[in-house]
């Protein structure tokens, strides 16, 4: 017989015999972990953002710092309307008249030459409204006012006699938010200049012909040096944004302007015809509210049926009504989507919610700008991608079904 190896001298075991000896180790652990008395394994703090709870206070976190963000950026905006109403009013103006700039160019004249030419034009178109506005709203806005107050105290005798009931106190509270708007001097005074509604007049226009200036003469330069820091796709987008933003505040502007001055005329021959007095102040009232969507050409009609029903009846104010009606009607089906174009691609409902976002954050001043600042924005999410391809986001999913 050998010699008796000892354990030490014994060969290793082989590899299937450990494997096993491994898996044997791994389910008693196993059975040691799923028992009742052992402790269970503790969360790490990252894996409680990973279910599906977790995922939505992520979301949460972050729509309140953005929300943050735009809080105080509308907080810094509505702080600074000194200076942030006019460069605004003047990017919408030199987005408007760029064009006869780009053509002073184009036929040889220096840029400086061109920009004041357009420029004392602008100045010069800006002065005659203001002073219409002046000669014919605001030195009779007293018997404009009057009339259609009267207008108003004529249709509450009209009221009475409708087989729906209307309470007194309803047509009395009425009567006082319309005899107090009318009557207000913001109104009379103020408020038809519009740029003087959130900042002292004078130095806000004399910021915005100062801005207006280097936009005209500068403008393509400024928004390169803005773009300095971008590269590639990102300088391309910026280009694009760029490019579309101009387009659609000029397209806005234009197009309103020719919309506005159809009604005012459309309007003003049909309250010559039916023999309305103060033809012209409601005609120029006509031009200046269109630049309010939706809500101006209303407030427009009603003010003139007032006036009619006080001046020549109740069947011509009626007529009046239908005048209004119809001018709107056709400018809305057949003029603006020629002359805007792709300029205001917006859904009624999103105007009318950045119509009221204006008001309250600028008044008048702010229901103007709204709408045109809305659709650029909407404009350059469009061009987000590609000339034609917006954001991801905002790319259509299905089909739209009618």
């Amino acid at each position: 017989m050998g010699p008796r190896r000892r354990p030490q001298d014994e060969p290793p075991a082989r590899a299937d015999e450990a494997g096993a000896d491994v898996v044997g180790a791994d389910v008693m652990s196993a059975d040691v972990v799923g028992a009742p008395d052992a402790p269970r394994p503790r969360r790490t703090a990252s894996a409680l953002w990973a279910d599906g709870f977790g995922r939505v206070g992520t979301r949460a976190v972050q729509v309140l710092a953005v929300l943050a963000v735009l809080a105080v950026f509308v907080l810094a905006v509505t702080r600074l309307t000194l200076v942030v109403i006019p460069v605004l009013i003047a990017l919408v103006l030199a987005a408007a008249i760029s064009p006869l700039v780009s053509l002073l160019r184009r036929r040889g004249l220096p840029a400086l030459l061109a920009t004041w030419i357009a420029l004392l034009a602008l100045v010069a178109v800006l002065a005659g409204i203001v002073w219409l506005v002046i000669r014919a709203v605001v030195n009779q806005w007293d018997e404009l006012s009057a009339q259609a107050v009267d207008g108003f105290d004529a249709l509450q005798s009209y009221v009475q006699g409708l087989p729906f009931e209307v309470t007194e106190e309803q047509v009395r509270s009425l009567q006082e938010s319309v005899t107090g708007l009318l009557q207000s001097s913001a109104v009379g005074s103020g408020a038809i200049a519009g740029v003087s509604a959130t900042a002292d007049f004078v130095a806000g226009f004399f910021i915005m012909i100062v801005v207006l200036f280097f936009f005209l003469k500068d403008g393509p330069k400024l928004w390169e040096f803005l773009l300095r820091p971008f590269e590639g796709h990102r300088y391309e987008r910026g280009k694009r944004i760029g490019d579309a933003t101009v387009r659609t505040l000029g397209g806005y502007v234009r197009g309103t302007a020719i919309v506005a001055a159809v009604d005012a005329i459309g309007i003003g021959i049909g309250l010559a015809i039916v023999g309305v007095p103060l033809v012209i102040p409601l005609s120029v009232l006509v031009f200046l509210l269109a630049f309010i969507p939706l809500v101006g050409a209303t407030l427009a009609g009603v003010l003139a049926a007032l006036v009619a029903l006080v001046a020549v009846g109740p069947v011509e104010a009626l007529i009046v009504v239908a005048i209004v009606v119809v001018v709107n009607q056709v400018e809305g089906d057949f003029l603006q989507p020629i002359v805007m174009g792709r300029a205001l691609r917006l859904h009624p409902l999103m105007i009318l919610v950045a119509l009221t976002a204006g008001t309250v954050l600028a008044g008048l001043t702010g229901a103007v700008l709204a709408v045109p600042i809305a659709a650029s924005i909407w404009r350059a999410i469009q061009v987000w991608d590609g000339p034609d391809l917006p954001a991801r986001f905002a790319r259509e999913k299905r089909p739209e079904t009618v």
